[in-house]
């Protein structure tokens, strides 16, 4: 267990030395969380950046900004060499995932992977099976369920105290390619992004707390949707944008020896959603909803004389503590750093019975329900899944 904030951390605490694969969008706001690590209070492990990897030399220049860092390179085998990188973070399209991520653990590495966690379900089952016969610590990006509502959600989900589950709906909706002149780019590409598109891109992150809870779905009539055949290229012309851009879900998950309804919603056209990520379980005897929208405010149901919900405002209650005050509300940057203590935590032996992030078999399993999902729209049917 981590040690209280009445208790002294060990001293000196170990190091890990983390290398970046994909010095993108989230590159450079996992170096932010290792620039602000010191916020974190009695937490046992340092975490420092050392080592970044990227095809384009403007964003390898960003990293030059990060005093900690002593490799740039464009080769990401040449990270991989250095002996000064114990764990390897990589955020790559997802058609490089199983070439990279199998160098990574074959190098001796550990990895936090990025989400889908392989192109499609077989280039997931070859890395988990890699990851085991070479005994790496592996887990998979999934920061939402680290918000402090969406923590409560599933401790009480949990304990039991919400009865029998009636049912369970959770999603992940953007609108950022309503825009029919948003020029492509490989998300939108099935080459780079997948056959399951959107379901790859967003669906981790809604399937992590039901899986986590043990609520795989048996069976899904999946509604998905391609909304623009093309955009711009960027060059003047047009490019074929053939992933799903939608997908709808309509699950049973069988919870606590019933068979109950479950809808997943990945989206990435939702109007008026710019980022929003929920979940609600509703039971026979309590309720929870929670919603990024509404990142503050948390719901709970109970079942009284009259059907109410019950408003609680939330502060500063992330899993692992930091010196923010507790009247402040956290946001993507503080989720981000608690979803990498999580990490480090449990490679240390020292998660407890904090929530962790996302497994290789977790990762495996919502791939399981993304093909079985592109077989259920294709054919019109509900179908089982293994």
């Amino acid at each position: 267990m981590l040690p209280s904030a009445s208790e002294k951390i060990p001293t000196p605490r170990p190091l890990v030395r983390i290398g970046i694969i994909g010095g993108g969008l989230m590159g450079r706001e996992a170096a932010s969380a290792f620039g602000r690590w010191f916020a974190l209070e009695n937490f046992p492990v340092r975490a420092e950046l050392t080592a970044v990897c990227d095809l384009q030399p403007a964003l390898l220049e960003w990293f030059r900004e990060v005093p900690s860092v002593r490799l740039l390179t464009q080769d990401h085998r040449a990270l991989l060499a250095s002996s000064e990188v114990d764990v390897v973070y990589v955020a790559v399209p997802h058609h490089l995932h199983e070439r990279i991520y199998l160098d990574v653990l074959r190098a001796g590495k550990d990895l936090l992977a990025e989400k889908p966690f392989g192109i499609d379900l077989a280039a997931a089952r070859r890395i988990q099976a890699e990851a085991k016969r070479l005994g790496r610590f592996v887990r998979v990006s999934s920061e939402f369920p680290f918000l402090p509502g969406a923590q409560r959600a599933f401790q009480l989900a949990h304990s039991g105290e919400l009865g029998r589950i009636l049912e369970v709906k959770a999603g992940f909706l953007h609108s950022s390619d309503l825009d029919p002149a948003k020029p492509i780019n490989w998300k939108r590409q099935t080459e780079f992004c997948g056959q399951i598109g959107v379901m790859g891109d967003l669906g981790m992150h809604v399937a992590h707390v039901l899986l986590r809870l043990g609520w795989k779905p048996s069976s899904v009539y999946a509604q998905l949707q391609k909304i623009y055949g093309t955009r711009p290229d960027g060059k003047g012309g047009t490019a074929p944008c053939d992933t799903w851009d939608n997908a709808t879900l309509h699950c049973v998950a069988p919870i606590a020896g019933h068979p109950t309804p479950v809808t997943l919603e990945m989206k990435r056209m939702a109007p008026t959603e710019t980022n929003t990520w929920y979940v609600e379980i509703l039971g026979t005897d309590r309720g929870v909803r929670y919603s990024t929208k509404e990142p503050k405010t948390f719901w709970t149901y109970r079942r009284l004389k009259e059907q109410t919900w019950e408003k609680t405002d939330l502060g500063f209650g992330t899993p692992f503590r930091t010196i923010t005050g507790g009247i402040f509300e956290p946001g993507f940057p503080d989720i981000l750093m608690q979803m990498w203590a999580a990490f480090l935590a449990e490679r240390a032996g020292v998660l407890g019975d904090r929530f962790g992030c996302a497994t290789p078999d977790e990762a495996v399993a919502s791939h399981e329900l993304w093909a079985v999902a592109l077989d259920s729209h294709a054919r019109q049917q509900v179908l089982s899944v293994s």
